[in-house]
């Protein structure tokens, strides 16, 4: 049965439409494009070119800089155009650029410059791409199945941490970084290739039916982020935590490897119980969630767990190594459940004109802080020593629960009932042109 666009969802509807499922296969696919990148880039560039640290640093620093330079106004864009288009277009954009490299190493004309470009211009298309699969979302499984349809796309992301950077380093000693990046190209064509299977987004307003500017539709967006009590608060509790997790990230790889001398293998094990505690959060934060609710979830659980952040400083050999991992267990497990129910308390939070405008903020404050804090744990660990820094990534960390907490989303026992459309897009009556 086909229901009207103001009809109410029934209690029957299932998340796997579909177009979710399309967007689940694609984001799956993108995302194993996306570790097996992050692993090749770097050891590309440090094998194949000879990249010192500096370098390298660089080329890091090179994929999140999009996010600074053009993540407000992509949110207004994204909002003025068809959501399905932006995230195809991003991929095959992605596609092209991984593609470009062992074709260019296979006519020996491989250089660093263009490792740069690849990587400012990939974090650019990503920038769309988040954005976009966030704004399309709730229409795509309607605003009752938010949380389920974050808890599988969060779980995902998790997974993908886990196994997704580990197949990279065996396609990188199995076929050489060059080639590797083969698999990145192919992950972001077939991505592109199942969106086409998502039912185009509902129409956008024209260029003539439009009344405000772009810098007006960004103070749009940056007004309702920061204007709203509980989005603010969400807003920076995740920005505290990310500058602290990337303060202690950025600097475990000289710790483990050249301070505690241990193998890599144990790094990535280290990162990869990280993932582990996302994905155990995701896949629990519904539960938690009906049991205590919603907002009081997202207070105690930073309550909670976030003083587990003051283990990981511990990291020494021996039994200290576990501890630490522990504390970072807790750390990640509070991650998830906040990925999972601030993401969706957010989307309720904001009317379908904003959503891209919303996201494309979270993105500019969260991953803002990311690229800060690289620098700040450069500067720490430089100036002030590895174990200052650590100290003080986990401080921060373990107070990144306290906007919440001391806000409104505290009080909260469901999610908002906001005045928009509450179910996925009803079919259409006719084939779109």
């Amino acid at each position: 049965m086909i229901r009207r666009p103001d009809q109410p969802p029934s209690t029957s509807d299932s998340l796997w439409t579909a177009d979710f499922r399309a967007l689940f296969t694609a984001s799956a696919i993108s995302q194993l494009g996306t570790n097996i990148g992050y692993v090749a880039l770097p050891l590309l560039a440090v094998s194949a070119l000879h990249a010192s640290a500096g370098q390298v640093g660089l080329l890091a620093a090179l994929g999140t800089a999009a996010f600074l330079l053009i993540g407000l106004p992509a949110g207004a864009w994204v909002d003025r155009m068809r959501q399905r288009r932006v995230l195809i277009a991003a991929d095959l954009v992605r596609a092209a650029l991984f593609a470009s490299i062992p074709v260019a190493w296979g006519l020996d004309r491989l250089t660093l410059g263009q490792l740069y470009v690849v990587a400012l211009l990939n974090g650019c298309a990503t920038v769309f791409f988040d954005v976009g699969s966030q704004t399309v979302l709730p229409q795509l499984v309607g605003r009752d199945g938010l949380v389920r349809a974050n808890a599988a796309m969060v779980s995902l992301q998790a997974a993908g941490s886990i196994g997704g950077r580990g197949a990279g380093g065996g396609l990188v000693q199995l076929l050489t970084a060059p080639l590797a990046v083969i698999c990145s190209a192919a992950g972001y064509l077939a991505s592109a290739i199942s969106l086409t299977r998502v039912r185009p987004s509902q129409p956008v307003p024209t260029r003539g039916e439009r009344t405000t500017g772009l810098r007006t539709e960004i103070a749009q967006g940056l007004r309702h982020v920061l204007g709203n009590q509980e989005l603010r608060a969400l807003a920076f509790s995740a920005a505290l935590l990310n500058f602290g997790s990337v303060i202690v990230n950025t600097l475990l790889p000289v710790l483990f490897v050249r301070e505690l001398e241990l193998p890599e293998g144990v790094l990535g094990l280290y990162w990869a119980a990280g993932g582990l505690g996302i994905l155990l959060g995701a896949r629990t934060a519904r539960a938690i969630a009906g049991r205590f609710g919603y907002g009081r979830t997202l207070g105690l659980v930073g309550l909670c767990l976030a003083p587990g952040a003051l283990l990981v400083p511990l990291i020494d050999r021996g039994g200290w190594l576990y501890v630490a991992g522990a504390g970072w267990l807790m750390v990640t497990f509070k991650m998830g459940v906040d990925n999972v129910l601030g993401v969706s308390l957010r989307q309720q939070l904001t009317p379908n004109a904003l959503l891209g405008r919303m996201n494309a903020t979270f993105r500019f404050l969260l991953t803002g802080a990311i690229a800060v804090g690289s620098a700040v744990a450069g500067a720490l660990g430089e100036f002030a020593g590895l174990d200052t820094a650590l100290w003080v990534g986990g401080a921060l960390m373990s107070v990144a629960f306290l906007p919440v907490l001391l806000s409104p989303v505290r009080t909260r026992r469901e999610l908002p009932q906001p005045d928009v459309p509450s179910g996925p897009r009803p079919a259409p009556a006719t084939k779109p042109a």
